[in-house]
């Protein structure tokens, strides 16, 4: 298994409640593949770099794993579909 670092940006315009919904539903599909957690944070609510889909600002998540290519796969077909999610990135780590 890989280590790998996943952060992602959710649209700040959502219920607290359901910015934690979709975080928890994203780790869950990892957790369901047998994925180690190796840290989760949520790193609250930033400013973006540049406007992504009109939003200037997103809330910030990050999850660093050790999961196999299958996990993270499925982790970012389902992140490119959900619409809530502005961006992601999956960056494998080398040790």
């Amino acid at each position: 298994m890989n280590k790998y670092e996943i952060m992602f940006i959710v649209k700040p315009d959502l219920e607290e409640t359901v910015i934690k919904k979709e975080a928890d539903s994203l780790k869950k599909v990892l957790t369901d593949k047998k994925v180690k957690m190796i840290e989760e944070k949520a790193m609250g609510q930033r400013e973006l770099a540049y406007e992504i889909k009109k939003y200037k600002n997103g809330y910030y998540f990050l999850f660093v794993v050790e999961a196999p290519a299958e996990a993270t796969a499925e982790f970012d077909r389902l992140a490119r579909i959900n619409e809530n999610i502005l961006r992601h990135l999956i960056v494998r780590v080398e040790d």
